[in-house]
């Protein structure tokens, strides 16, 4: 099943989603905050020909594949900046499916996952705050207190991708219901209609210069919003239980789509360095061209194999047996992607740092995953306190 779908994925994308890209962009900047239509006419196309949901492993969401079965299916869609959600697979709208999945009840399925499942609305996640390291989530200052059959929500959030979205109609906060509990039982998540009243987009953030309009992220302040008791998702005091569930998934799916948006880069650079002369040679025939080529796809290939690792690992033990491997894959997939898209940029001189080609925002996105879903520093301290156990004191 999953050597079918990678061949009608790559013929997708070479007749439907490459071609599009160039109208994606026209409509988007004719008109930046409001979602372009060519990509809710191909999510239908997508649709129809069964490549919807890939990522979901239950098959009564989605297309029931394991972690590693869906790797090369993920790595796909990184090739391309819209794919992703042509698709229904870009984040943060999957790991909030994914989250709804495991941990919401029938009523909340029934409201907001079977919607999200359909691409009907969008959805955002409210974590990272901009007055604490939110690196360490345990300082997160967001107040979800209990008022009567109600929650009471009041604090700032920021890098809630997705917020602006017109399409976007619920936000997943995290937020903290008991500040006397135990350090990491302090936590909630709960369920926000985008409607709510007290719930305001400040303004969106930009990447580098790249407002990644129409999905953009925000900058969201929560004003004494009022919600249900019932939108309190699993149980106070679960929010890192979830958020551990939601990130390991989420995490290796950046990396997979981070392996393909590099080989697309490597791919750009040959055909590039193969139509140029500069002095006297083609550009494909000067040393350092050819080694910066070996070295990317020497890196392409290394990131992949312990992508793949980590992927299996996670479908045989579970993702907290993975843990390593998944903490050192986010360490190594967007450095790798880092390197080869911007061995890429250099060889396209003027052209690669400007909008002639996707290399620029491609080179944001990556230097941003470096930051997003835990800094680099997060993950290596993690790994080295899994490896040190190994070898106990004395």
């Amino acid at each position: 099943m999953a050597s079918d779908l990678t061949q009608r994925l790559l013929a997708f994308m070479a007749e439907e989603v490459y071609p599009a890209e160039a109208v994606w962009e026209a409509q988007v900047n004719a008109d930046r905050w409001r979602p372009p239509p060519v990509v809710e006419e191909l999510k239908q196309k997508a649709r129809a020909a069964g490549l919807w949901n890939l990522f979901l492993p239950d098959p009564g969401y989605g297309a029931g594949l394991s972690n590693l079965e869906y790797a090369p299916l993920c790595e796909i869609l990184g090739r391309s900046l819209i794919a992703p959600e042509i698709c229904n697979c870009s984040a943060p709208d999957t790991g909030n499916m994914e989250v709804l999945a495991r941990y919401g009840t029938a009523e909340q399925k029934a409201t907001w996952l079977v919607p999200l499942l359909a691409g009907e609305i969008r959805s955002c996640f409210a974590m990272t705050e901009p007055e604490v390291a939110s690196s360490d989530a345990t300082n997160i200052r967001t107040a979800i207190v209990r008022d009567g059959s109600d929650w009471v929500i009041t604090g700032r959030k920021w890098w809630t991708s997705g917020a602006a979205d017109p399409r976007c109609k619920l936000a997943i906060v995290m937020g903290r219901t008991n500040p006397d509990a135990p350090r990491h039982l302090q936590q909630s998540m709960i369920l926000v209609p985008m409607g709510t009243p007290g719930v305001g987009v400040v303004r969106n953030l930009s990447v580098f210069g790249y407002d990644d309009a129409p999905h953009g992220h925000g900058e969201v302040l929560f004003e004494q919003v009022r919600v249900p008791a019932a939108n309190l998702l699993l149980g106070e005091g679960r929010g890192f239980e979830i958020a551990q569930g939601r990130l390991g998934p989420g995490r290796i799916h950046h990396c997979m789509r981070m392996i393909g948006l590099a080989e697309r880069a490597l791919e750009l650079m040959c055909r590039r360095v193969g139509s140029r002369v500069a002095f006297g040679r083609p550009l494909a025939e000067q040393g350092t061209i050819r080694a910066g080529i070996a070295e990317s796809r020497i890196a392409i290939e290394q990131a992949r194999l312990l992508v793949l690792l980590a992927a299996r690992l996670m479908d045989e033990k579970g993702n907290r047996a993975a843990r390593a491997e998944i903490a050192m894959i986010k360490v190594v997939a967007p450095a790798m992607a880092l390197g080869v898209i911007d061995r890429a940029i250099q060889a396209h001189g003027g052209a690669g740092v400007c909008q002639d080609t996707f290399l620029a925002a491609a080179w944001a996105q990556a230097r941003s995953l470096r930051i997003f879903d835990g800094p680099d520093e997060v993950h290596r301290e993690a790994v080295a306190k899994l490896e040190l156990k190994k070898y106990p004191a004395g």
